[in-house]
């Protein structure tokens, strides 16, 4: 048995079981990858996947079993990497962070400066993508830190922790009818079609769950996964936007009105994560600290020996700003 073969076996599920994924993404041959499988199964004793001819259609009982043991130990072979490196140069290496085009853009960049400053030696990578990508990125080891405000308190293969809440803002055109009115309602702004987040993204269950909750239909003009699109498409009239606060700036003149809407909204909290069992470098805990300074490494630390989240708990919006 060896880890390649381990990682053969955890590729075909991650691939949804088609192997020419899988050799893609392993840099190998299809051949390669049914034989490896094969004979792991041979040295195991027991049969892992369901075939049709040459074909893999699922997991067996067996293979459906052992897999949680397979992450378990290609994650703390990755983890005595990351171990090794850490001695060898303790500030030093390379840190990858899955995050929302939101948290990249209004969030992060303060941090992302001093911590440059602070580790030079350290080379940073940004990943960006939907709150399930973000997740789905650090539960597979592909990024070490999480940041999202969606989803990743919903994966089990994550331990995540508040970093801080967030309201959203209603903005429109300058002399835009609402721009008339004083502190206008759910109603007034329902009156004029509606340009926000996708389903998946930033909050948007707040925005759905508000209108619901004032019996009021909205009637949404347009969708999109960043706060900056919905900006731009507000500017040319096609509809009143609905974007995190933090994603609104100082504009010139002639751009955009921020609407007096306190309240209209329940909060949303932005949440670090972290691979279930990984292995953080030094460098990593300073960046979730530089992130939210409440998150010390004795807090992540206790929450990641217990498999704790703090689902429960919101924190202020300074906490990254």
């Amino acid at each position: 048995m060896n880890f390649q073969q381990l990682r053969f076996v955890r590729e075909a599920v991650r691939q949804n079981l088609n192997l020419t994924e899988v050799a893609n993404v392993l840099q190998t041959s299809q051949s390669g990858v049914s034989k490896q499988i094969k004979d792991l199964e041979s040295e195991l004793g027991i049969q892992l996947f369901i075939r049709r001819g040459k074909r893999i259609t699922g997991l067996t009982d067996a293979g459906s079993g052992v897999m949680d043991l397979v992450e378990r130990v290609l994650c703390e072979k990755e983890n005595l990497c990351r171990a090794a490196d850490h001695y060898a140069c303790e500030n030093e290496g390379r840190l990858i962070l899955a995050t929302t085009h939101t948290q990249a853009r209004y969030a992060l960049p303060d941090v992302i400066q001093q911590f440059c400053r602070a580790f030079p030696l350290v080379s940073l990578a940004l990943r960006q993508g939907s709150p399930a990508q973000v997740a789905a990125m650090v539960a597979n080891g592909v990024a070490d830190i999480g940041i999202a405000t969606e989803a990743l308190d919903r994966h089990p293969g994550l331990t995540t922790f508040s970093a801080y809440s967030w309201q959203h803002a209603v903005v429109v055109p300058q002399e835009h009818p609402l721009t008339r009115v004083p502190r206008p309602s759910l109603a007034d702004i329902a009156r004029h079609r509606i340009v926000t987040y996708d389903a998946e993204i930033s909050g948007r269950a707040q925005i759905d769950a508000a209108f619901a909750d004032a019996g009021v239909v909205p009637s949404i003009a347009l969708t999109a996964t960043d706060a900056d699109v919905i900006k731009t498409y507000v500017k040319i009239g096609l509809g009143v936007g609905i974007v995190s606060a933090m994603a609104i700036e100082p504009t010139a003149a002639g751009e955009l009105v921020v609407l007096d809407t306190p309240g209209m909204f329940a909060a949303s909290t932005t949440r670090i994560g972290v691979r279930n069992g990984a292995y953080l470098r030094a460098y990593g805990y300073r960046m979730i600290e530089m992130f939210a300074p409440h998150l010390t490494r004795d807090v992540v630390d206790a929450g990641m020996d217990s498999g704790w989240s703090d689902r429960d708990t919101a924190w202020p919006a300074d906490a990254a700003e």
